[in-house]
C-alpha cells in the first residue's frame, strides 16, 4: 500500500527590493521567516519559504512542486496605495498581469500557465497583494502605508495556511538578518537608516544620463515604426511628483 505523501506548501515573496514598494513580497517573507516557523522537532517540514525575487520563468518547477501555493506581491489593483487585497484560485493570474507593476509579475503569469500544462497546478493558490504608493524611488524602502501591511498580510498567510492543517509556530526570538552574507540590504530598518541622502543619490536615475544634454530623458509615448505607443503610462501615479526636465 502506497505512503500517502504530505501536502507540500510554498510560500513565496516575488519582487525587487531596489525599488521601493516593489519589495513588498519579499520583505513579508522576510518577516515571516524572521518571526514564524513550520518545523517542528523529528518531523521533517512540508513547507519551503522562498525568495522568488524577479526570477520570473526560473520558478516554474519550485510551484510545480508546491500543492499548497501562498505569494506576497506588489500589486496595482488599482485602489488607494497601501491596500491590501486577497485573491484565490484561478482568479490570480488575472491580478497578476492586468496593469504589471513590474515584468517579474508577467514573468509569474507564464509560471503558472506553464505549471497548468505540464499538469502540475496547485491545488489551493493564494495571493496576498498590496498596492503600491510609490515605485520610482531607486534603491528606496518601502512606503509607510504598505510597511504598515506586512503584519496584515502574514496574518492572513497564516490563517490560511491554518485552515489546510499547517500550523506555524511563532518564533519566541526573531531571527537576526543575515547581513554578513548579504549586507545591510537583509535587513530593512538598517538598510533605510544606511540610505544615502537624495542629494548624494539620485532617485529617479542615473545623473550621468538625467544631466548630459546627449540624451533627452521624460516620461513621453514612444515612436515605434511610426506608431506612438504609450509606455507604461499606468505607472505614472507611482512616480515622484518632480520628474526631470522641470527645473
Amino acid at each position: 500500500m502506497a505512503t500517502e505523501q504530505p501536502t507540500q506548501v510554498l510560500i513565496l515573496g516575488i519582487g525587487n527590493i531596489l525599488w521601493a514598494d516593489e519589495g513588498f513580497g519579499v520583505r513579508a517573507l522576510e518577516a515571516l521567516h524572521r518571526n514564524y516557523t513550520f518545523e517542528r522537532p523529528g518531523v521533517e517540514s512540508n513547507v519551503r519559504l522562498m525568495d522568488g525575487g524577479t526570477q520570473g520563468i526560473y520558478l516554474v518547477q519550485d510551484v510545480r512542486d508546491a500543492n499548497i501555493l501562498v505569494v506576497f506581491d506588489a500589486v496595482d489593483y488599482g485602489l488607494p496605495g497601501g491596500t491590501m487585497k486577497i485573491v484565490e484560485g484561478d482568479e490570480v493570474p488575472k491580478f497578476l498581469g492586468a496593469k504589471k507593476v513590474s515584468l517579474h509579475q508577467t514573468g509569474f503569469q507564464e509560471v503558472l500557465a506553464l505549471a497548468e500544462m505540464m499538469g502540475d497546478y496547485p491545488d489551493k493558490l493564494l495571493l496576498i497583494g498590496v498596492q503600491p504608493v510609490l515605485l520610482e524611488d531607486f534603491g528606496g524602502s518601502l512606503a509607510p502605508e504598505v510597511k504598515a501591511q506586512i503584519q496584515p498580510a502574514i496574518d492572513v498567510a497564516l490563517g490560511y495556511l491554518a485552515e489546510h492543517g499547517i500550523n506555524a509556530i511563532k518564533r519566541p526570538v526573531p531571527l537576526k538578518a543575515n547581513i554578513d552574507e548579504a549586507g545591510s540590504i537583509a535587513d530593512m530598518e538598517l538598510y533605510e537608516s544606511q540610505r544615502p541622502s537624495e542629494s548624494e543619490a539620485c532617485r529617479i536615475g542615473d545623473t550621468r544620463v538625467i544631466h548630459s544634454e546627449e540624451f533627452q530623458v521624460e516620461y513621453r509615448p514612444a515612436d515605434i515604426d511610426g506608431v506612438s505607443v504609450a509606455l507604461d503610462q499606468h505607472l505614472d501615479g507611482y512616480r515622484p511628483k518632480h520628474q526631470p526636465g522641470q527645473d
